[in-house]
């Protein structure tokens, strides 16, 4: 089931319009190796109007039709499924038992991949490692609309931290925010939300014609060079860690994952391990 994936391409938009053939071109390089990138063109007002006529803002913009949208929970829970596991839902802690498994709930494990996002600190830090991983707080606002066609439509990326993300049933998502000084808070702040809106309704002012709208927060794990890692936590055989993801996370989560994997079971990875390498981000004191 890939029904949390739609190729719908992607419009990119750069306050210095001069810029976008220096995109594309960079595009064209990278898609040497990342086909999945599609057909790259530079679009006018026009042109753009044909599929998209409620944007604005621009006077040209940058189309990779290989870009697509991704409905994070649906895909979470599709993996799940497939992954046939018993999920339980619980705050654990991780414990090293004196013949070298770990102990977690109760139950003791060989292995243990640790994916807890900005949560890592709290299992290493009680065995006594510094973590470089800290929480970044994210804001967004979902509009509906009830006579807006929205499932076809790209994703609009303008230059900065704003994504208009169209998905099906007349929904678009604004955002999100990138708060590094919120700490764990799950607060909706609506000053940060309107300035969201804002911005937004400068390239597509339908918003302010939504029906309802609803906002998500949630938090992310980032590194201090915004760099995301992976690999055998120093010190611990079989305890394998990633964090770091940022906003990256639905899209760079499921190799990470897969890379996760291969280490554990002992299979050579697809990415060079040492381009994101653990011990940067972790260490005993």
């Amino acid at each position: 089931d890939s029904s949390f994936y739609k190729q719908t391409g992607v419009y990119l938009l750069k306050r210095d319009p001069s810029k976008l053939a220096e995109l594309k071109d960079l595009a064209s390089k990278r898609r040497e190796e990342s086909p999945l990138i599609g057909q790259l063109e530079i679009l006018n007002q026009a042109q753009v109007a044909k599929r998209l006529p409620d944007l604005q803002g621009f006077d040209q913009l940058l189309y990779a039709s290989g870009g697509a949208r991704v409905e994070g929970a649906n895909l979470t829970q599709t993996l799940l499924r497939a992954s046939g596991c018993q999920v339980v839902k619980a705050k654990v802690s991780l414990q090293v038992l004196a013949d070298g498994t770990y102990l977690i709930e109760g139950q003791t494990f060989d292995q243990v991949l640790l994916a807890t996002g900005a949560w890592l600190p709290n299992l290493l830090q009680p065995l006594g490692y510094q973590v470089d991983v800290r929480p970044q707080k994210g804001q967004l606002r979902d509009y509906y609309f009830t006579d807006f066609a929205t499932e076809a439509l790209p994703v609009v990326m303008p230059e900065g931290e704003l994504d208009i993300i169209p998905f099906k049933e007349g929904q678009i998502s604004v955002g999100a925010s990138h708060e590094n000084d919120q700490g764990y808070d799950l607060t909706p702040d609506p000053q940060v939300l309107q300035g969201l809106e804002k911005e937004a309704q400068t390239y597509l002012p339908i918003l302010a014609q939504a029906k309802q709208y609803r906002e998500r927060v949630g938090t992310r794990a980032y590194t201090s060079d915004f760099s995301p890692f992976y690999g055998q936590v120093p010190g611990l055989t079989g305890v394998f860690a990633a964090s770091g993801l940022g906003s990256s996370g639905l899209t760079t989560g499921p190799l990470i994952a897969k890379e996760l994997v291969n280490l554990l079971v002992g299979r050579r990875g697809q990415l060079d391990i040492q381009d994101y390498s653990i011990e940067k981000y972790i260490s005993k004191n």
